[in-house]
């Protein structure tokens, strides 16, 4: 069974879903041991420059980030586009944690993008620690944006800029980042039973 707006996920540990919706969490893997965590993650970030271009709608890319086991990635347009009501509609569903992976400050496409989901998390933290369900579910992350390499490559071919030689390292730092914090995270106590 998929979800509208759901992509063929391709070979690894990888879901990739385009389109987030306050159900878009629903099918996230219920595996015994694993943690189950669902990654919001902005399609500016980690990615190749493109010329902006009025008349195309380029098809989203979130990086590899070569999870150990099963993550379930939901491509965003921005992370500032983020709803409160998303993030608590995953951990509704029993994610164990939910991490969001955005732009670094200075180099969103909407300008704020990245400040705008940072406080969004911080609200929504303050309100699932109220509930007993702890902030430490909510995890943020940042990675290189690409609104910079996008406006010189749309001034001049040119005066595109050459490809960010520590990506793959920041992609990695930001998979052991997540990974060291899911040992913290407990099970999320509205998951359902494992089979």
């Amino acid at each position: 069974m998929s979800e509208i707006g759901a992509e063929t996920a391709p070979p690894g540990n990888r879901s990739v879903h385009t389109a987030p919706s306050p159900g878009s969490a629903k099918a996230v893997d219920r595996r015994g041991g694993d943690p189950v965590t669902v990654a919001f993650i902005c399609e500016n970030c980690a990615r190749p420059a493109v010329a902006p271009s009025s008349g195309l709608r380029r098809r989203p890319t979130t990086p590899d980030f070569a999870w150990p086991f099963s993550i379930k990635e939901i491509a965003v347009p921005c992370a500032g586009r983020l709803q409160p009501e998303h993030i608590l509609k995953a951990l509704e569903d029993g994610a164990d944690a939910v991490a969001v992976i955005c732009c670094e400050e200075g180099d969103c496409h909407h300008l704020e993008g990245n400040r705008r989901c940072a406080h969004r998390l911080d609200h929504v933290g303050k309100m699932v620690e109220e509930i007993g369900l702890g902030a430490g579910r909510l995890l943020l992350f940042h990675l290189p944006g690409s609104a910079t390499e996008d406006m010189a490559l749309g001034l001049s071919p040119q005066a595109a800029l050459p490809p960010n030689p520590d990506l793959e390292r920041k992609i990695g730092e930001v998979r052991e980042a997540l990974l060291a914090r899911l040992q913290n995270v407990p099970r999320n106590p509205l998951r359902a039973p494992a089979p």
